[in-house]
């Protein structure tokens, strides 16, 4: 159905359903209260032009139809390119600076933890990490997978602080490192078939995934002009083959932050709360080979990590 062809409550209606919020969510996110929120999806009033374009945008945006203009992504990438100017050395800057690591390993274990499912909240996840603390009502698994998840960031920026490289030896020692305590296959390529839970996306054949990575990985150690871009594409890939029994989407959040940091480029600070678009660009990248709204996606992700570098 065209969106010219489709009223209000239809668009609303699936906004609701791809992005699984509350009208009452939905609402907040448009910034108008509930009240005229309910009389939109009842009929009993427009949207005004400006409200019906931020429908209509978001509208496209969660069914993976939202179009990004090569000069708005160039724009954005230009932004990012003037700030690591401004950084001579990333990877050494966050190990010097103690206040920008703890908040990095804060965030980035928090939100990568949170958009797999796990129940800590920001609070639990700090008194975890740096008070050693034990959360009433939270699992083992996700008091380790905390931790663990903190002891990789530390191997990979101590890995890249020494020229380390991007290859299949770091994949597989940081998913041992990740999943150490958790899974006795922890380390090792997955040995059976899998399924991505909520989507239609075939992955690779266990028997080939130890064919596959070497050159996935070969090319993300790759030096080019465009690391936005070549992040994009070998996360998409990555998370395509989904080469472990668990642990796929923060190993390869890991690795593609790696291949940020070598380009001098903030870790990319992927939120939880808006993991349902970071899904949709994904899927997008991965089955219509078109990765622009997951760079854009990155792009303001990378942001992110750029405002605790510059401690905002």
């Amino acid at each position: 159905m065209a969106l010219s062809s489709m009223t209000t409550r239809q668009k609303l209606e699936i906004i609701q359903k791809m992005l699984g919020l509350s009208q009452t969510a939905l609402a907040a996110r448009f910034g108008v209260s509930f009240v005229a929120f309910n009389a939109w999806w009842n009929g009993r009033a427009a949207p005004r032009p400006r409200m019906q374009k931020a429908i209509d945008g978001l509208f496209l945006e969660a069914t993976g139809q939202k179009s990004i203009p090569a000069s708005e992504l160039a724009a954005k990438k230009a932004v990012l390119h003037q700030k690591t100017q401004a950084h001579k050395n990333i990877i050494e800057e966050i190990l010097s600076s103690p206040d920008i690591r703890d908040q990095l390993y804060l965030k980035l274990t928090y939100h990568s933890n949170g958009i797999e499912g796990s129940t800590l909240t920001e609070p639990d996840t700090a008194a975890i990490l740096f008070d050693g603390a034990t959360i009433p009502g939270k699992s083992l698994n996700e008091h380790l997978e905390a931790k663990n998840h903190q002891t990789a960031l530390g191997y990979l920026l101590d890995h890249l602080s020494n020229n380390g490289r991007i290859d299949t030896a770091l994949a597989l020692k940081l998913h041992g490192i990740l999943m150490n305590s958790i899974r006795s296959d922890a380390g090792s390529f997955r040995c059976h078939a899998v399924r991505i839970a909520g989507i239609s996306l075939v992955t690779a054949n266990h028997l080939k995934i130890p064919d596959l990575i070497p050159p996935l990985m070969k090319t993300a150690a790759k030096k080019t002009k465009d690391p936005v871009n070549l992040a994009a594409r070998t996360h998409a890939d990555f998370e395509r083959i989904h080469p472990f029994s668990d642990g796929n989407g923060r190993i390869g959040r890991l690795l593609m932050n790696a291949m940020l940091l070598k380009a001098n480029l903030a870790p990319a600070v992927i939120r939880q709360e808006i993991k349902k678009f970071y899904y949709i660009h994904l899927h997008k990248a991965q089955t219509k080979n078109d990765p622009s709204q997951l760079e854009d996606f990155i792009c303001d992700a990378i942001l992110g990590g750029f405002d605790i570098l510059e401690r905002k």
